[in-house]
């Protein structure tokens, strides 16, 4: 059956984009190196026209499909399992810009369009797409819909969600949804859109986007300030919104291990204040006046700030190279943790104002648990959601810490964020490493209503069979 199965994949995307022998460790291997699968091939289609036929055939001989856009995802939810009976259906062909609509201030474009290339189209022509994360340089926007993706810039203009107006959906009956209207108003029925953006492939293709964009800000200033506790943090965060309102666009919080361990493998980078305090905050401001007034803004939140006590030292950045030199710092404390060592991972949500107690009494537990074990705290404090991540003592394996506490750290945490009543997982998605916790962690309603759409739009269970809920 599996040649009959190749010979019509040939037929369809061509014969140089069905891959089956050679090095596929890029499409086979995730991201953080944890699962290595085995494909049945590798199709690369050019077009939605593709991708449906494609579907149609994997469905007629009962191959399950594991969608791939740029493979940067970090719970092992876009490399196929170890059987050799799945195909991966990637995306990276289809990358052209559809087409622009500056009155309407959107933008349509194919699922495999690197997020970076979006953002230098959407720049030249005047605008800001405003979507940001570290791996904007490989991922791929279908990718970030199908996680719903957060990014540094959450906290002014919400997740991919929030950017995505209309979707092209291919189902798991290889039909073709043409839902990629630019309106803002819709209230015609169930939000279709919605229903496929976070499902990570589960439910159908993503094939193409519309997206929102917004006008360049006439400025942007970004501070770095060292402040004495988390709770001061939260507490400079509410004078930020004061002093800024909807001109803050980024807030990220940065613990002091987690800065040491850039200054440490990265020592060409100057990181700021890490040694003056246990957490650095960096904020970002954009100013649709000038950049004197948004400067203004800044002196009186910092002179504020200095008087509540709630920054020690802070910097202000004085140019465009500057600002991008601190955000480099923040982006490569996961590259620097990694250089460190492996480590357990955790994305969590949590109430901004229950951040600091979560915090304390997490960072507790842990290390009764285990002593000398480090904690990298960092994340998007603007809008709650910290990567709370577990480094093995400094004297520890890192293997062995990963391989023999993992569970029971994973179990510490997330029971942790039960009660402070959060999400396990904030912007990463669900995936296969988090689908049997995601069992203890949604309720039974919640479960039941997501198993009942997943075997209505996928009878099958042919669309990323393991990943999200279990069927």
């Amino acid at each position: 059956m599996s040649h009959v199965l190749l010979d019509s994949l040939r037929s369809i995307a061509g014969a140089m984009n069905v891959l089956v022998d050679g090095d596929l460790s890029a499409y086979e291997l995730d991201w953080r190196k944890r699962s290595r699968g085995k494909a049945l091939a590798v199709v690369r289609p050019a077009s939605t026209s593709e991708v449906a036929a494609v579907v149609k055939a994997c469905a007629a001989a009962g191959i399950s499909i594991v969608t791939q856009g740029g493979n940067t995802g970090l719970v092992c939810g876009s490399v196929p399992d170890d059987s050799g009976q799945q195909v991966v259906l990637s995306l990276q062909r289809m990358n052209t810009v559809r087409s622009m609509d500056a009155a309407n201030l959107t933008m349509t474009v194919d699922a495999g369009c690197i997020l970076q290339n979006l953002q230098d189209t959407a720049e030249k022509a005047g605008f800001l797409f405003p979507l940001s994360l570290a791996a904007e340089g490989s991922c791929t926007i279908g990718g970030n819909l199908a996680t719903n993706a957060g990014g540094t810039q959450v906290v002014r203009y919400g997740n991919a969600r929030d950017l995505c107006l209309g979707l092209e959906v291919v189902t798991a009956q290889g039909e073709i949804w043409h839902g990629l209207s630019g309106l803002r108003k819709d209230n015609t029925g169930y939000d279709l859109r919605d229903l496929f953006v976070g499902s990570e492939g589960t439910l159908g293709i993503i094939t193409a986007a519309t997206l929102k964009l917004y006008p360049m800000p006439a400025a942007r200033l970004t501070a770095w300030a060292a402040v004495p506790s988390m709770e001061h943090a939260v507490t400079l965060l509410g004078l930020v919104h004061k002093h800024l309102g909807a001109g803050l666009t980024g807030f990220e919080v940065m613990g002091q291990f987690a800065l040491s361990l850039v200054a440490k493998h990265y020592p060409h980078q100057r990181v700021p204040l890490w040694q003056d305090a246990p957490y650095c905050v960096l904020l970002e401001n954009s100013d649709h006046e000038s950049e004197s007034h948004a400067r203004a803004q800044f002196e009186s939140l910092l002179e504020t700030a200095f008087a509540n006590g709630c920054v020690l030292d802070a910097v202000v950045a004085e140019n465009l190279s500057q600002a991008s030199q601190l955000w480099h710092v923040r982006e490569s404390i996961p590259l620097a943790q990694a250089e460190e060592g492996l480590n357990i991972k955790h994305d969590v949500s949590i109430a901004v104002s229950r951040i600091p107690e979560f915090v304390a009494t997490t960072d507790a537990l842990l290390q009764a648990a285990i002593p000398g074990v480090r904690l990298v705290n960092f994340g998007h404090l603007g809008d709650g959601n910290l990567h709370y991540n577990v480094q093995a003592p400094a004297d520890g394996d890192s293997k062995a810490f990963l391989r023999e506490r993992e569970a029971d750290v994973n179990t510490l945490v997330y029971d942790s964020v039960a009660r402070f009543e959060g999400s396990i997982s904030a912007e990463h998605g669900v995936g296969s490493l988090k689908v049997d916790k995601l069992e203890h962690h949604k309720s039974p309603v919640a479960l039941g209503m997501m198993r009942a759409i997943k075997q209505a739009l996928d009878p099958q269970g042919l669309m990323n069979p393991g990943r999200v809920v279990r069927v």
